[in-house]
């Protein structure tokens, strides 16, 4: 009783700190409160500008401890836009092809992976086994025993014949990444993305897992154990920071955003094929119960009519709207496994964008 008291007096003290309160703010409480979400950051740009950043609740409910702009938030497998965007970045300076094998990068692979390409592994659509022995429990803890096990197994289906979402996709692009950088894929993000707009929190925090002490991070918390709320202690091998240990503010990556659009990371032709939905061998698109919704590199997509959406969410909490066609793009991260921003981020969308869904 007492934190929930606590909580929403969190809710009260930041929608009163700002001189007007706007609807946008009215609407995230409203979320907040319906959602049982503990800590939220918000971002919105409109026109290649930030036009609203807010902060609500609580980063840590144990010290009472405010979220504000400066708060850290893992972002998840948001990562792998990041990453999609390197690989990008590394096709722009003819390191590497798409339709490469991995093989050519990537030594002492099962022969079944030896002619699945980057383009397969970046779009899920590459059948390589995932990193999980059962629900819930990975096949190891440590970098080399978790890639020496997922290589003793089978591959799902034949490269290029369905999509299956898979983390070992992405851990072998980290891998890929570092051998023709030569560098470790932190040191490249933060060199090559990072620095370039002054992602300075996200720098300073660096990367790692909910187990790692990162400096003014928020406390992840999760209500899937026995409907109570409790903390949440996830390991993420360094060999999968490519696919989710990356930690940032809503404001940063809202940053991020723009350069992407404003090609300060790649020209408009590879942020093209960057948003470009991948078709399967038989040159259809891989199922799914929406027809307009695909999945590109690092992003998924939402092609629809009115209002396309590219979109990339993480740890069932965090969630980044793109709207290239309306110029709008909306940011939300929280603490709270379960929080599933995605299904309530168009509300927020929609107050910016001129002719609504």
């Amino acid at each position: 009783m007492k934190k929930t008291m606590l909580l929403l007096s969190f809710f009260t003290v930041s929608t009163l700190t700002y001189a007007q309160v706007d609807k946008v703010d009215i609407a995230i409480k409203d979320l907040m409160q319906k959602n049982k979400i503990i800590g939220l950051q918000l971002a919105v740009v409109k026109d290649n500008k930030i036009v609203k950043t807010s902060t609500y609740g609580l980063a840590s409910i144990q010290d009472s401890i405010a979220v504000d702009s400066e708060t850290v938030f893992s972002i998840n497998s948001m990562v792998k836009a990041f990453t999609g965007v390197a690989i990008m970045q590394l096709v722009e300076n003819g390191k590497l092809n798409l339709e490469d094998p991995i093989s050519k990068y990537v030594d002492r692979l099962p022969n079944t992976w030896r002619n699945i390409t980057i383009k397969q592994i970046a779009t899920h659509t590459s059948g390589i086994p995932d990193i999980w022995e059962s629900e819930n429990n990975m096949l190891a803890e440590d970098s080399e025993t978790l890639f020496k096990k997922i290589k003793e197994l089978p591959i799902v289906f034949k490269p290029g014949e369905d999509l299956r979402y898979c983390q070992t996709n992405y851990l072998l692009l980290g891998m890929i990444i570092e051998k023709i950088s030569g560098k470790s894929f932190e040191n490249f993000i933060k060199e090559n993305q990072f620095e370039k707009i002054g992602m300075n929190n996200s720098i300073k925090a660096g990367l790692g897992d909910y187990y790692n002490i990162i400096n003014h991070s928020a406390r992840p918390y999760s209500y899937y154990r026995n409907g109570s709320l409790t903390n949440v202690y996830e390991v993420i091998p360094a060999n999968l920071f490519p696919a989710a240990g990356i930690y940032s503010t809503a404001t940063e990556i809202a940053q991020w955003v723009i350069g992407l659009q404003n090609n300060t990371f790649i020209n408009a032709e590879n942020l093209k094929t960057l948003w470009t939905p991948i078709l399967l061998n038989n040159g259809k698109k891989p199922r799914s119960e929406n027809p307009d919704e695909g999945t590109a590199i690092g992003f998924d997509t939402n092609l629809r009519s009115k209002n396309p959406v590219i979109n990339q969410l993480g740890g069932a909490r965090n969630a980044l709207f793109i709207y290239p066609k309306d110029n709008v793009s909306v940011v939300i991260l929280t603490n709270l496994q379960g929080a599933h921003p995605q299904h309530f981020i168009e509300e927020i969308a929609n107050l910016y964008i001129t002719e609504k869904k």
